[in-house]
């Protein structure tokens, strides 16, 4: 009987701890679309308006995550490298974040990288995959706008 109760009480423990690090549902349809583009794409960059934030906590997923996202991701790119680096950031007029599920399902986090309080993300060897994207909001969980840009250029 009491090796059942731990056995309960560790299953018990492994939902509740699994469900803080899969608050994020990839497998939904994102929020402001999405493209496909392959090395050399052009424009670059490749921009996107959309609205920042969401009522998740980022940093449930750990590591450098922070700021306020949503369920769904807000943006999916399915990119098909070549030998450049690609590099994915956002600017907006409020402190705003950066959350990147990658093709090999790591979570990727930033901050500020991109100066003036936006997040960038410079992958130096992309992989090709689908690269799902939530952008934050920084402090609060208020909708803001925001430009999502993808490029290859320096």
């Amino acid at each position: 009987m009491k090796f059942r109760q731990i056995a309960f009480t560790i299953a018990c423990a492994s939902v509740a701890l699994s469900g803080a690090t899969t608050a994020q549902d990839f497998n939904k349809s994102p929020s402001f679309g999405s493209t496909s583009l392959e090395a050399g794409f052009t424009p670059d960059p490749y921009t996107v308006s959309l609205s920042s934030g969401g009522n998740i906590e980022a940093d449930n997923l750990g590591g450098d995550c922070a700021g306020y996202i949503a369920d769904a991701p807000d943006y999916r790119l399915n990119y098909d490298a070549g030998s450049l680096s690609l590099t994915i950031s956002v600017s907006a007029s409020v402190d705003t974040t950066l959350v990147i599920n990658t093709p090999n399902g790591n979570w990727v986090c930033d901050d500020d990288s991109g100066g003036n309080l936006d997040p960038k993300v410079t992958f130096s060897k992309p992989s090709s995959g689908q690269y799902d994207i939530w952008v934050g909001t920084y402090g609060n969980s208020s909708m803001e706008p925001a430009v999502l840009q993808f490029t290859e250029l320096d």
